[in-house]
C-alpha cells in the first residue's frame, strides 16, 4: 500500500530528518510511529502526501510514486488529521467538514460554498458518526472544545473516503479519556473502509492499545519495527535511551545504540 523506498530527507542546514527509511505498510493497517521529539515522525508522514519532498528515495501508494505529475491525484487518496486540529475557527462546523472536498473541487467553487447536496449530506452523516449532533452544524468551529474540534477534523478527513489517513499527533493536546475516544473513532472509521492509518504518537500506552504495528524512530532512522506485544519495556527504554543492535529472527526488530544524552518527556518505565 504505502512503500517507503530508501527515503532520506536533509534540511538546508545539514540536519537529517530521515535516513534511508525503507518500510512497507499494507492496506488497512493501523501503524503507529513512536520516537523522541525530532526523531522524524512528522517528516515521515508528510512525505506520503507530498508536503515534504525526500532528498533521496521515493514514496509510493499502490505502486504510484509521489511526484509532481501524480501529486494532485494522490492527494485525493490521502487525508490528514492534525495535532492542533487545523480548522478555520471563524467558519462553521459544516464548512470545515466540507473543506475536506478541496482536493476534488475547484478553489472558486469551495470559496463560494457551491457544494453538491450529496456532499452536504455526507458531511452531516460523518459528523453524526463521530458523535456530533446536527445542532453543531452551524456553530463556529472556534467555539467547540478540543475534543469536539478533533471530531470535526476526523469527519473532514473522511469526506473523500481516503485510502490513507495520516494522523500527526492527533491527541497530543487532549486528556486521556478523550484521547481514547478520538483514536477509537479513527480506528473504527478506518476499519469500516479498509483505510490505512499512519499515526504518530507520544503516548506509549495508546500506541500499544491501538496500533496493529509499532515503528520506532530515532534520529531519522527506523530502529524498531514490530507488533505492540513485541514492543517490551526493554525495547521502549532502548528506543528512548539507546541500546546495542539486536536481531531477532522471529520478528523484524532492530535496536541500535545511540551515543546521545538526549532525554525525553515521554513516559518511560523505570
Amino acid at each position: 500500500m504505502i512503500h517507503f523506498n530508501s527515503v532520506s530527507k536533509a534540511w538546508p542546514d545539514g540536519t537529517h530528518a530521515l535516513r534511508n527509511v525503507s518500510i512497507e505498510i499494507p492496506r488497512g493497517q493501523f501503524c503507529v510511529v513512536l520516537g523522541p521529539s525530532g526523531a522524524g515522525k512528522s517528516t515521515l508522514l508528510r512525505t506520503v502526501n507530498g508536503l515534504t519532498k525526500p532528498t533521496h528515495g521515493s514514496v509510493s501508494i499502490d505502486g504510484v510514486q509521489m511526484c509532481p505529475a501524480s501529486e494532485k491525484v494522490l492527494r485525493q487518496r490521502v487525508a490528514m488529521i492534525h495535532q492542533h486540529f487545523n480548522l478555520t475557527n471563524r467558519m462553521t462546523v459544516a464548512g470545515n467538514v466540507l473543506a475536506g472536498m478541496l482536493p476534488a473541487v475547484s478553489t472558486m467553487r469551495a470559496l463560494l460554498g457551491w457544494f453538491h447536496p450529496e456532499h452536504r449530506a455526507r458531511a452531516c452523516k460523518l459528523l453524526e458518526s463521530v458523535g456530533l449532533a446536527p445542532n453543531h452544524l452551524q456553530r463556529r468551529a472556534g467555539d467547540l472544545s478540543g475534543g469536539q474540534q478533533q471530531r470535526v477534523g476526523i469527519a473532514r478527513a473522511f469526506m473523500l473516503d481516503p485510502e490513507v489517513v495520516l494522523a500527526d499527533e492527533p491527541v497530543a493536546s487532549l486528556d486521556p479519556k478523550i484521547s481514547r475516544d478520538i483514536l477509537t473513532l479513527i480506528r473504527v472509521a478506518a476499519r469500516e473502509r479498509n483505510t490505512t492509518v499512519l499515526c504518530s504518537l507520544h503516548q506509549i500506552d495508546l500506541a500499544r492499545e491501538f496500533g496493529d504495528r509499532i515503528i520506532g524512530m530515532r534520529e531519522g532512522e527506523v530502529v524498531f519495527d514490530g507488533t505492540p506485544a513485541a514492543f517490551t519495556d526493554e525495547r521502549l527504554r532502548a528506543l528512548y535511551h539507546g541500546a546495542q543492535w539486536e536481531e531477532k529472527p522471529d520478528h523484524d526488530i532492530r535496536i541500535r545504540h545511540q551515543h546521545s544524552t538526549q532525554t525525553s518527556a515521554e513516559p518511560v518505565p523505570a
